[in-house]
């Protein structure tokens, strides 16, 4: 569980959900973890908690959707510990809605978040990984709504679709450079954002059961099975593999 000693990890979204079990097992494999989150209160109790492991954690606020917010939070990291090797482009936001009903402030708070957030993210995470002898990885944290037309989720497809186009767009600029930049588009996932919406169900436990019965595999994915995907890009053991979208849904897309 060292696969990635030494290293230097930031993690965005990272109080809550997939981007807490990602920083979690980045940990655990010996990265230090940078934990970014909008939540002041959550954040830091994580990476309180992940201090305690010999590699260690920061809890450092941050807004991805807010450029310069994303500069100085990178630069304060790179300066502290002289790095970045990974950079995982987690956080995101998602409203539901077809043409018809969702709101432009909406189109915009998605696009801002999750596509603007993921381009911030890649933007400086490579400015500082061109100026390391040894170059880094990235990960974006797309979904299959990206992939597929999820039904009344209009903007939350397209923002989703513009991670993975950017991630192929990066890869290539500067794969000879040897920056690799991979995404992971998961499935239904069950994570606070999943139980939110069937919390607000008139039966939240038929609406699970239905949930689960649409995956092919017979249940929701877990968070941590996604941080174990990322730890697998994030390692040298992914040393051949950039500008390619791996899909973990439980064979939802495959039907």
């Amino acid at each position: 569980m060292t696969r990635l000693a030494g290293k230097v990890a930031v993690v965005t979204g990272a109080a809550s959900g997939i981007g807490e079990a990602i920083a979690r097992r980045l940990v655990r494999e010996g990265a230090f973890v940078a934990v970014c989150d909008l939540d002041g209160h959550r954040g830091p109790e994580v990476a309180a908690a992940l201090e305690q492991e010999e590699s260690g954690a920061q809890f450092f606020s941050l807004d991805v959707s807010q450029e310069e917010q994303v500069r100085s939070v990178l630069q304060e990291i790179a300066d502290r510990y002289q790095k970045i090797d990974i950079m995982v482009n987690n956080a995101g936001i998602g409203k539901a809605g077809t043409v018809l009903e969702q709101t432009e402030a909406e189109w915009d708070a998605m696009m801002s978040v999750n596509a603007k957030g993921a381009f911030f993210g890649c933007k400086y995470a490579v400015r500082q990984m061109l100026m390391q002898k040894d170059r880094g990885s990235i990960i974006n944290i797309a979904s299959v709504a990206g992939m597929v037309g999820v039904l009344n989720r209009a903007g939350y497809c397209a923002s989703k679709a513009a991670i993975v186009g950017l991630t192929k767009s990066v890869a290539s600029d500067f794969a000879e450079a040897g920056i690799r930049v991979n995404a992971i588009s998961p499935g239904t996932v069950d994570s606070p954002w999943i139980q939110k919406i069937l919390a607000g169900q008139p039966e939240p436990e038929v609406a699970r059961s239905q949930m689960e019965q649409r995956q092919p595999i017979g249940r929701m994915g877990t968070p941590e099975e996604i941080a174990h995907l990322v730890c697998f890009l994030a390692s040298d053991e992914a040393s051949f593999i950039t500008g390619s979208n791996y899909v973990a849904d439980g064979g939802l897309t495959a039907r």
